[in-house]
């Protein structure tokens, strides 16, 4: 197993991001991983190292402006769901255009509202993605911002939120916006992971995917919330692996 880390500018942001790869020189696919609100790269790190040696490179990277930790670049108040979209594609370029990388094997994993933009991601890049994987996805931020925040006057300028502060443009790019409405289009696999305890994401957004995806795995792990224990995120990469090479 090797590790190096990786710079990619564009958009006038820098995306901070860890390459995991297996030792031999062969190509090999690859896993995207994109991590959740205040999350960062780091939370996948075990993964990333089980993964490489099973033979399966992983890139775990860093949203801009998407954690207080961030490496990448941004102030969190600049984070939108849409600069994190960008984020993503350009993460899926610089992947895809590595020498040691079979472009057609590489997968999508995204961890709560890292979830949501992977999913809304996957759409755009459909044929360039073999298969998805959602944990614990995010689907109901826009519902829940929305209601909070149902006029645009009652939007504030700063809202903090678990220790990170979010600005307007959060908030004002999700009104009126329906993740389900611009899903659906990519009928590769996709495997949902979910824990029956979660607290954020209800059940009902994630049996609202099985009427949008036309070939997904729904999995219900028992005492797990949202964020898993350690034993859950094991049995999270064997279930990846299992997905890569099936």
């Amino acid at each position: 197993m090797k590790q190096r880390d990786v710079r990619i500018s564009k958009n006038n942001r820098e995306i901070y991001g860890t390459l995991t790869e297996p030792d031999n020189m062969e190509k090999y696919p690859a896993v995207i991983f994109s991590h959740g609100y205040n999350g960062s790269g780091r939370d996948f790190e075990k993964m990333a190292e089980y993964l490489a040696e099973k033979g399966i490179a992983a890139f775990c990277y860093d949203f801009c402006g998407g954690s207080v930790n961030s490496r990448s670049s941004l102030a969190t108040t600049e984070m939108t769901i849409f600069t994190e979209k960008e984020d993503l594609h350009c993460v899926a370029e610089y992947v895809k255009s590595m020498d040691n990388i079979d472009s057609g094997n590489i997968y999508i994993f995204g961890a709560s509202q890292g979830g949501l933009v992977s999913a809304l991601v996957t759409e755009e890049i459909k044929d360039e993605v073999k298969g998805l994987i959602l944990l614990y996805p995010a689907m109901c931020i826009a519902d829940d911002w929305n209601e909070r925040f149902p006029n645009k006057e009652d939007i504030p300028e700063v809202q903090e939120l678990w220790g990170m502060n979010l600005g307007r443009k959060f908030f004002e790019t999700l009104r009126g916006f329906d993740v389900y409405k611009n899903i659906g289009a990519y009928k590769g696999r996709v495997q949902v992971i979910y824990g029956e305890n979660d607290p954020i994401v209800s059940l009902e957004y994630m049996e609202k995917l099985k009427e949008v995806y036309s070939d997904m795995k729904l999995d219900i792990f028992k005492n797990e919330g949202h964020g898993f224990s350690e034993q859950g995120n094991r049995r999270v990469a064997e279930m990846v692996e299992e997905f890569v090479k099936s």
